[in-house]
């Protein structure tokens, strides 16, 4: 056999070795029988995992049953992650850094979305500022979005948490307490925020995502053992995500009604909402996790939570952040 020939069975044999490679390891990324559960919160931000269901997506990929269990604080899906009756949830980035930082074994696993103006602070038509919150009484739900971004819209204002009079409640009453006059200032997300502003049209935002870009973030988390137990699931459920995205962004309007209906209210409703609201691919996904997510906006957010004593020591993006599920 010449050299030549010799070389051609070699390239060959490597090439068909390589396909066998790539055949077992997406063998072995086959979706695990069973059901995942993953806690969700009525907000648009997670709208995704909805498309996902309604076109049929999840079962395109392999997965026998998605279970989206519905919570309204995100105190509650901590304790369902804590307990193992949840796999995975979609939670502020945030609050992903306190339930590592509290030793919770999870990791992010894909960046979900980013709010702009559909997480706010808003207020009574007297009230024109931040620093008008002097003395005043605000509520919000304590622990979540909307506790990192009054602290951040205090901190870049250059006040002091003393300087004001809080009032905790689920972020799903805060709006209507603004509307009935219980308290004067308010911080919600949507869909509360749109129903507050169209209950009073006087209602005045004050600051929002988009005054600190980055500081209202979302990710999917997954607790350890399920990685390592079903990495076939994650990987469906991420792959499901991203053909949500690219069905979303073909068929926006369908879709929005599809999320509308599973945070309770109506695409018109949620317009300016929607409009408020990044969703990421999975090839963003890819840039941002190696990128401006985990150099840039990680240290942002993990500074201004643990100023505000919502994670209680540093965790660091390398140690939190699972890339392998977004590799092209």
């Amino acid at each position: 056999m010449n050299q030549l020939l010799k070389n051609g069975v070699k390239c060959l044999v490597g090439i068909c070795a390589l396909s066998a490679a790539v055949a077992a390891s997406a063998a072995e990324m086959k979706a695990e029988p069973g059901t995942l559960k993953v806690g969700i919160e009525p907000w648009l931000g997670y709208g995704q995992l909805h498309v996902a269901a309604a076109q049929g997506i999840y079962a395109r990929h392999g997965l026998e049953k998605v279970d989206l269990v519905n919570f309204n604080e995100d105190k509650d899906i901590n304790a369902g992650l804590a307990s193992g009756q949840l796999d995975a949830a979609t939670i502020a980035t945030h609050t992903a850094m306190g339930m590592v930082a509290a030793g919770l074994p999870v990791k992010i696993v894909l960046l979900l979305d980013q709010s702009m103006t559909a997480d706010a602070v808003i207020a009574g038509p007297d009230i024109k500022s931040i620093k008008d919150l002097k003395g005043k009484e605000v509520a919000f739900e304590e622990g979540a979005t909307s506790d990192i971004l009054l602290h951040a819209a205090l901190a870049k204002n250059g006040m002091q948490w003393s300087d004001i009079k809080p009032v905790p409640m689920p972020a799903a009453n805060a709006g209507t307490a603004l509307i009935a006059g219980r308290v004067p200032v308010a911080v919600t997300y949507e869909p509360y925020l749109s129903t507050a502003r169209q209950q009073n049209p006087k209602v005045n935002m004050l600051f929002s995502g988009k005054d600190l870009p980055g500081i209202v973030s979302d990710v999917l988390v997954v607790r350890d053992d399920v990685l390592k137990n079903k990495p076939g699931q994650i990987q469906a459920l991420v792959d499901s995500w991203g053909d949500a995205v690219t069905h979303y962004r073909a068929n926006t309007t369908a879709d929005r009604a599809v999320i509308a209906k599973a945070v309770g209210s109506s695409p018109e409703d949620l317009a300016s909402a929607f409009d408020g609201v990044q969703f990421y691919s999975l090839a963003e996904n890819q840039q941002q996790l190696n990128g401006a997510f985990a150099q840039t906006t990680f240290p942002m957010v993990l500074k201004a939570a643990m100023e505000a004593g919502l994670v209680q020591k540093p965790v660091t993006a390398a140690g939190m952040i699972d890339k392998q599920f977004v590799k092209p």
